[in-house]
């Protein structure tokens, strides 16, 4: 008998045909009623899920799923799906890291590119019949500051370098040998260092609000913050106030506490661009993606190791108190 995927990720149905071709069953739940729905029914036949980090998978739910054995999660990050659970039930767990990372690079420099050069604001005087002679930086020359050196922020740093002439400095979990680029020590110090900090680390309590006051403080009036990766690691109320204060020059967000619901202070600030969490969506990202799942899932189900797979935290059900 196939195993049967439960799907929750909405962005992925043009490419569910390789999972199917592969010979697994899917059932697709992509909004909070059909997944509620989808795990009382079916849930006593559901082998594996199909989800991505913010929408995860919940310690109730892995508890309502009995034969589960492996969530596979679309992208780098994990950070809603219950590791806990998932190790004391001996639960395999994979991600997407690395796959959609042209992509998310892509997006983050084409954020960047609009807010330095404030191209919102231009196209909405042109259509307005004005024709505004708008002075603003260029971006050669200046420092880029990246927080995580990982898939995504080597393919921006490699695009700011190489497609931009900017120095690049980083700061990282470690220092990367590696790399030709500058190695700051705290958040702080790789702020203080750049024009335009991005934020390219995976979310989760290890990097949640590292960009905090003090960080927005050191990046300075005159610099800018973009955000691609997740809105837990910066602390959203000591933006809008660096923002409305002009603190810093301004913001370009994809990511939100509460998607889809965008705070109403963001929405009201001129210095801000805000796009819908779609810097890793295209459709070189999204078959890459799926293709991943699927030679993951194929690997688990035939007894061979997952291509990759994340670390769980230690079973607790035999812990001792």
């Amino acid at each position: 008998m196939p195993a049967t995927v439960l799907v929750l990720v909405e962005t992925i149905n043009d490419y569910l045909p390789i999972l199917e071709h592969q010979g697994f069953h899917l059932i697709l739940a992509p909004t909070p009623t059909e997944r509620a729905a989808a795990i009382a029914r079916h849930g006593g036949q559901i082998d594996a899920v199909l989800t991505r980090g913010p929408l995860g998978l919940y310690a109730d739910e892995i508890a309502a799923l009995p034969k589960l054995k492996i969530i596979c999660v679309i992208g780098a990050g994990y950070e809603m799906v219950d590791l806990q659970s998932a190790a004391n039930r001996g639960i395999t767990v994979t991600n997407g890291a690395g796959v959609n990372a042209s992509s998310v690079a892509d997006h983050a420099m084409a954020l960047l590119l609009s807010l330095v050069r404030d191209v919102p604001r231009c196209d909405a005087a042109v259509r307005r019949g004005e024709w505004p002679k708008i002075m603003r930086p260029s971006l050669a020359g200046k420092h880029l500051g990246i927080l995580g050196l990982g898939a995504v922020g080597m393919a921006i740093a490699k695009r700011a370098a190489n497609g931009f002439d900017m120095s690049v400095c980083y700061h990282n979990r470690q220092h990367r040998s590696d790399v030709p680029y500058d190695y700051c020590s705290t958040p702080t110090e790789l702020a203080r260092a750049s024009d335009f900090l991005i934020v390219a680390t995976p979310g989760g309590l290890g990097t949640k609000h590292l960009i905090n006051r003090q960080v927005l403080e050191a990046l300075g009036p005159k610099g800018f913050l973009v955000n691609i990766a997740r809105a837990s690691v910066v602390a959203t109320a000591d933006l809008i106030t660096a923002l409305e204060q002009r603190r810093i020059a301004g913001a370009a967000l994809d990511v939100f506490d509460a998607e889809p619901h965008v705070p109403d202070a963001l929405k009201g600030l001129t210095n801000v661009i805000l796009t819908p969490h779609v810097a890793g969506l295209s459709p070189e990202a999204t078959q890459g993606t799926v293709e991943l799942v699927g030679r993951n899932l194929v690997a688990f189900f035939t007894g061979q190791p997952v291509l990759t797979p994340i670390e769980l935290p230690n079973s607790s059900i035999n812990a001792v108190v």
